[in-house]
């Protein structure tokens, strides 16, 4: 199943809405039609709770702020229309989740219920950054559960980490989720703008909206600082965090509307994740990952171990084999052998990655609903060499296998984070148990890797 079924980058304007706007409304009607579109693929996307990501809910310098209360509410009473408001039951088992995975990836949450607000001297309703898009979404008739993640003032890169730690706890929850990114863009669009005029408000704006449109999120991310500061933009870090949650996916964008009518950028934009990505990777899947493909989905569905056909040419071979699995970019189970234990190549792939997906230790065994998500690589192993020290490595291009006695650890090459034989040699030393002050032996190996 995936976890994300619909994304996308809402504007929080009030004067969107007839009861605080009035006459002025009309002004902003291309992206109040915009709105009710979003609204409306949120209501056939299948989701079953909704992750809002706000710039006006309580900030903190240092750590993502998290609404714990029961049931999250609120009202436009401060823009002049105490009679629009929302209720939503809060998604209490996600957000737990979400704070434990934000947790192992070293990022701070605040969890925050009516006394927790009240000691930071901040409020528990719901912010006009959230009431907004779900103004629009309980008038489409979309009453889901709820999780309310106010932005840090964190690093880019540490708000896409947070983003994937929410794609973790999705993933681990099996939750359909739609993902809304509350936010405007620059506020510094034309002279009688609320923040008044700079030319980086326009810069700004068209250079978010050119790399959205060819989904590039590390140039999104990489945006100068001082060029976002110069903006007056509120929507950034809510985009980033978006990102985040997306990592991995295919995303085929669509610009519903963007308008500056007073001065601030108001952008639609959808960026729901698609499956024609991994529809066109397995049209072009290898004899090795189709094997291991057909192996877990049959192991899973029916616990039955399939025979290898009779034709295969890797029943000739004869290799060690690891075999990977990943659900949107990360790790779901990597299991393989040094050397072959079985008679031939396909049996090897077979028993590998029916370890690899149900009895790899770090993870619980790959479910029915994940299989449609699995992303995997097949590594074939040359035989083992024996080298006389760490300067006929080359963490590209060889695995590594370290050994004292009975202790031994292995690190396959090419892998991401992984650029020096400092590093390489550091990991495998660690999996292995052994001191880096002790002697050890080192071979290296070759590996090919089929998609």
């Amino acid at each position: 199943m995936r976890t994300v079924v619909h994304a996308g980058i809402y504007p929080h304007p009030p004067i969107l809405i007839l009861e605080v706007g009035g006459a002025e409304s009309v002004k902003v009607a291309a992206t109040a039609e915009a709105m009710a579109a979003m609204a409306g693929r949120v209501k056939t996307s299948g989701a079953e709770t909704i992750v809002l990501i706000t710039p006006h809910g309580p900030v903190f310098h240092d750590a993502v702020a998290l609404l714990s209360v029961n049931i999250l509410e609120g009202s436009l009473a401060r823009f002049g229309a105490p009679g629009v408001g929302v209720a939503y039951q809060n998604d209490l088992q996600l957000l737990a989740a979400i704070e434990l995975e934000a947790d192992k990836a070293g990022i701070r949450t605040i969890r925050l219920d009516e006394h927790g607000a009240a000691a930071y001297g901040v409020s528990a309703d719901l912010d006009h950054g959230a009431l907004v898009p779900l103004y629009f979404l309980a008038k489409n008739g979309v009453r889901l559960p709820l999780v309310h993640l106010t932005f840090g003032h964190l690093a880019s890169q540490q708000l896409f980490a947070f983003g994937q730690a929410v794609q973790r706890a999705l993933l681990r929850l099996k939750r359909r989720a739609a993902i809304v990114a509350s936010g405007d863009l620059s506020h510094r669009l034309t002279k009688d703008a609320p923040a008044g005029f700079s030319a980086a408000g326009r810069e700004f704006d068209q250079k978010l909206v050119q790399l959205l449109e060819r989904f590039d999120p590390q140039s999104i991310l990489s945006i100068d600082n001082r060029l976002l500061a110069e903006a007056g933009e509120c929507g950034y870090r809510s985009i980033v965090i978006c990102l985040g949650i997306l990592d991995g996916q295919s995303v085929q964008p669509e610009i519903i509307s963007y308008e500056a009518p007073f001065g601030v950028g108001y952008l639609v934009a959808d960026l729901t994740p698609k499956d024609t990505k991994m529809k066109k990777d397995r049209e072009a899947e290898s004899e090795f990952v189709q094997l291991a493909r057909t192996t877990l989905e049959t192991f899973v569905r029916h616990k039955e171990i399939i025979e290898p056909h009779s034709g295969s040419p890797l029943l000739a071979q004869q290799a060690g084999v690891f075999v990977s699995l990943k659900i949107n970019g990360q790790l779901r189970g990597c299991i393989g052998t040094i050397a072959p234990v079985q008679d031939n190549l396909a049996t090897e792939i077979v028993e590998n990655t029916i370890s690899a997906g149900v009895y790899d230790p770090r993870f619980p065994p790959v479910t029915v609903e994940e299989l449609p998500l699995i992303e995997y690589s097949v590594d074939v192993l040359s035989p083992p060499e024996a080298i006389s020290g760490p300067g006929e490595l080359d963490p590209k291009k060889y695995g590594v296998i370290v050994q004292k006695g009975g202790r031994k650890g292995l690190l396959l090459p090419d892998l991401d984070g992984v650029d020096t034989v400092e590093r390489q040699l550091s990991i495998a030393l660690e999996k292995a148990g052994i001191m880096p002050e002790e002697s050890y032996r080192i071979s290296r190996f070759l590996v090919t890797r089929y998609y």
